[in-house]
């Protein structure tokens, strides 16, 4: 099983997009809410170096941080979706 984190907002559209992703593929994740507040936002840009969500972890395929939604669910259908 992949050791997955989604860092993600309550009611962010982009963070459901790759949720959905994830639920398509069967895929268990860890959910990381992060506060609303950018300026409080601190453990994902520990992370990522950034504020925004959704950014992925997939520590099993060496993914430290990916950003930006759409990225994630292309990486997510090529690396688990079986779309070689």
């Amino acid at each position: 099983m992949a050791d997955l984190k989604l860092y993600e907002l309550e009611g962010c559209p982009y963070c459901a997009k790759v949720k959905e992703t994830l639920a398509e593929l069967d895929l268990e994740y860890e959910s990381i809410m992060v506060p609303r507040p950018h300026g409080e936002r601190t453990e994902v840009e520990e992370v990522s170096g950034q504020t925004g969500v959704p950014v992925l972890v997939d520590e099993a395929n060496g993914i430290d941080a990916m950003p930006e939604s759409d990225d994630i669910v292309e990486y997510l259908e090529e690396t688990y979706g079986g779309a070689s």
